[in-house]
C-alpha cells in the first residue's frame, strides 16, 4: 500500500502517529500538507492510499468532474479493506522504532473522515478525528449501510467537526451521529463552526468548487485556527491516557 511518511527529525526518539486519511479525491499535495502540518507538533504522520487495490495513481481535481470521478473510485472502496489498511498501517507504525507503542490516532477529511469513524472501531486506533464525514449517516458510495448504525462497535474517543453551512453534510446527519453516539455513551465532541461550509480546512481554497459559495477569509482563518488548536488539545490529552504495553521497555516508553 503506497504512503507518505513525514516524521520528526531523526535521532528525537519516539513520537505518537497519526494516520491521516485523504478526501474522496486521492492522495493529493493537500494530503501530504496535513502530514506534514502534524510533524510541526511532533508527532509521526503517516498518509496512506486507500485506493490501493483498484485507482492507486487517483489525484482528482476540486471540481464537478474530479468529485464525480473521485466518488466512482470510492463506490469500490468498502468499509473492510478501509478497516483493513487501516489497522495495517497501525501495525507498521507499531514496528518502527520511531513510534510511541500504541500511541496511534487517525485524521480523516471528507470521505476519509468516514474512514477515520470506522477506525474508531479497532483496537490499534486510540483516537479518531472526523472532519466533515460526508457518509457516516448515510450509505457508502459502496451502497454499504451507513456507518452511524455500528456505533456500538465504537472504541476510541471521537473529535468531529463541520461547518454549519455544509453543502454535503446536512444538519440532520450531523444531529443523527451525534444522536446515535449519546445513545451509545461513546465519548465524543461535536464542534460547529459558523460562516464556513465543507472542507474548510483544505488550504488555498477551503470552499469545495462545486459548493458554489463563498466565505469570508476571516470566517475561514477562525475556523481552521480553531480546529487545529482542538486537534493538538484532543491528541495530547488522549495520548497522555495512553498505557504503553505491557513488556514495554522504558526506551519505548520515552
Amino acid at each position: 500500500m503506497p504512503a507518505y511518511l513525514a516524521r520528526p527529525e531523526e535521532g528525537s526518539g519516539r513520537h505518537p502517529a497519526v494516520i491521516v486519511l485523504q478526501e474522496v479525491f486521492g492522495l493529493t499535495p493537500e494530503t501530504k500538507r496535513v502530514t506534514d502540518l502534524l510533524v510541526s507538533v511532533g508527532y509521526t504522520g503517516l498518509a496512506i492510499n486507500y485506493y490501493h487495490r483498484t485507482n492507486p495513481h487517483l489525484n482528482e481535481p476540486y471540481t464537478e468532474a474530479g468529485s464525480a470521478n473521485a466518488f466512482a473510485a470510492a463506490a469500490q472502496v468498502s468499509k473492510q479493506s478501509l478497516q483493513t489498511d487501516i489497522a495495517a498501517a497501525a501495525a507498521w507504525l507499531d514496528a518502527q522504532d520511531f513510534v510511541k507503542p500504541a500511541m496511534i490516532a487517525t485524521w480523516g477529511f471528507g470521505f476519509g473522515a468516514t474512514a477515520a469513524f470506522l477506525s474508531a472501531t479497532l483496537p490499534e486506533i486510540c483516537a479518531a478525528i472526523c472532519f466533515y464525514p460526508g457518509n457516516v449517516a448515510k450509505e457508502m458510495p459502496s451502497g454499504e449501510a451507513a456507518p452511524v448504525q455500528d456505533v456500538s462497535s465504537i472504541r476510541a474517543p471521537l473529535l468531529l467537526c463541520f461547518g454549519e453551512q455544509d453543502y454535503y453534510v446536512s444538519r440532520h446527519d450531523m444531529d443523527r451521529m451525534s444522536q446515535a453516539l449519546t445513545s451509545a455513551g461513546k465519548n465524543f465532541r461535536v464542534q460547529l463552526y459558523p460562516n464556513v461550509g465543507h472542507s474548510f480546512f483544505r488550504h488555498g481554497r477551503p470552499e469545495a468548487i462545486i459548493e458554489h459559495h463563498r466565505y469570508s477569509d476571516e470566517a475561514i482563518a477562525q475556523a481552521v485556527a480553531d480546529s487545529w488548536d482542538l486537534v493538538k488539545a484532543f491528541l495530547r490529552e488522549t495520548f497522555s491516557r495512553v498505557q504503553a504495553p505491557a513488556g514495554a521497555s522504558a526506551d519505548n516508553r520515552r
